[in-house]
């Protein structure tokens, strides 16, 4: 975002405060006809271009009296319209252009003394002196012990539980038996059959004689049984509780018949010749005074704040092919610019210039050549 500000600064401050730079660029155009390198139409370009930059001259020039008006309106203070002023060059001259760049803040290494560590002492301890002689000395004291006296046990028999009395309850399943049954399959009716009343026997209650001739009789028709096997319930399902007697059994049990007791043992204290150190010289110490120690550190000051500064550079005024083609030989010559030499600006030709820039110390800028840069290099604009 900063490069694309600087390029536009570049070229709007170009075209608002080189006063002559449409004379020079006319200048140039007539003069470059006779070269053989520029046609009419890179002439009749270039004046529409200076064209455009006078059209945008005059509409900065009516926003700057805008911007004016508004501040004389709100009663400025002169501190504040000196920093306006400051967003254009100072002293520009006729026929260049500006840049107004970033300049970074300056800093100075600085060297001190500084203390790496207080004085101090050493300390040295000088060891005791000792001797070895013959002692008696305690080895145990004496002491009493207490010794158990065991216990005696006898064995004797005794009846145990093992199992608790306690109930138990069963099921006791429903009982059923098969039974055999005559029933009524059909009960006793009447029917009229045909034939005399003495074919139907004693069962004939009336006949009559229909129109055909025919005799029918009304015969009583006995009823009818039937033989079934039926399963009926005796006694239903229950439950019974059944009690379920204790159960024990005689075991052998050891038992204590003396308890085990206790008795007091004296032991005499045991004494032994050894060899022992005696101290014959204590322990001392002896100080020493340590000086303190320093070293050098470097630290970093700034010198300078960052600020805004206008520089000269070229711009499409004065950046005509010629003058391209001039700078891009040059940094050829220099080793900088490895690529074809063509006569148009671009990245490549940019890119070249900073690093001549840099190399040599001078103002650089990603997307601008500052005039420091064509001044080093003999190319006269």
């Amino acid at each position: 975002m900063r490069k694309n500000m600087v390029k536009t600064l570049a070229i709007v401050a170009g075209a608002a405060f080189a006063s002559g730079c449409s004379t020079m660029a006319a200048e140039t155009s007539h003069t470059g006809s006779t070269s053989t390198s520029i046609t009419a139409a890179d002439i009749a370009a270039s004046k529409k271009r200076i064209s455009e930059l006078e059209t945008a001259l005059a509409a900065k020039d009516q926003d700057l009296s805008n911007a004016r008006a508004r501040i004389s309106a709100s009663s400025s203070t002169t501190s504040s319209v000196a920093a306006n002023a400051s967003l254009f060059p100072p002293n520009p001259k006729a026929g260049q252009c500006y840049a107004r760049v970033l300049i970074p803040a300056t800093y100075n290494t600085v060297s001190d003394t500084v203390l790496k560590r207080d004085a101090g002492e050493k300390i040295e301890i000088i060891p005791a002196r000792y001797e070895n002689a013959k002692e008696t000395v305690l080895v145990k004291e004496a002491s009493a012990k207490l010794e158990v006296v065991p216990a005696v046990y006898g064995e004797m028999q005794e009846r145990v539980l093992t199992r608790p009395a306690a109930t138990k309850i069963i099921e006791v399943p429903a009982v059923y038996e098969t039974v055999v049954e005559r029933i009524l399959d059909k009960p006793a009716h009447t029917a009229w059959k045909k034939g005399p009343a003495a074919k139907q026997s004693a069962n004939v209650l009336s006949q009559s004689t229909t129109d055909t001739g025919e005799i029918m009789c009304l015969v009583e028709v006995p009823a009818s049984y039937k033989t079934v096997e039926k399963r009926v319930l005796v006694s239903a399902a229950r439950t019974e509780e059944i009690a379920i007697p204790a159960e024990y059994k005689t075991i052998m049990k050891t038992v204590v018949k003396q308890p085990a007791t206790t008795r007091e043992v004296v032991i005499p204290a045991k004494y032994a010749s050894v060899d022992v150190t005696k101290l014959v010289t204590p322990a001392r110490e002896n100080r020493i005074a340590i000086p303190a120690q320093y070293q050098t550190v470097t630290r970093t000051d700034k010198a300078s704040d960052e600020r805004m500064e206008w520089r000269s550079v070229m711009c499409e005024v004065n950046m005509t092919r010629d003058n391209v083609l001039a700078l891009q030989s040059a940094l050829a010559d220099k080793g900088y610019y490895k690529a074809g030499i063509d006569g148009i600006i671009g990245g490549r030709t940019l890119s070249a210039a900073q690093k001549y820039a840099l190399d040599n110390s001078l103002p650089a800028g990603s997307s601008y050549v500052p005039m420091e840069v064509v001044k080093s290099l003999n190319i006269k604009l």
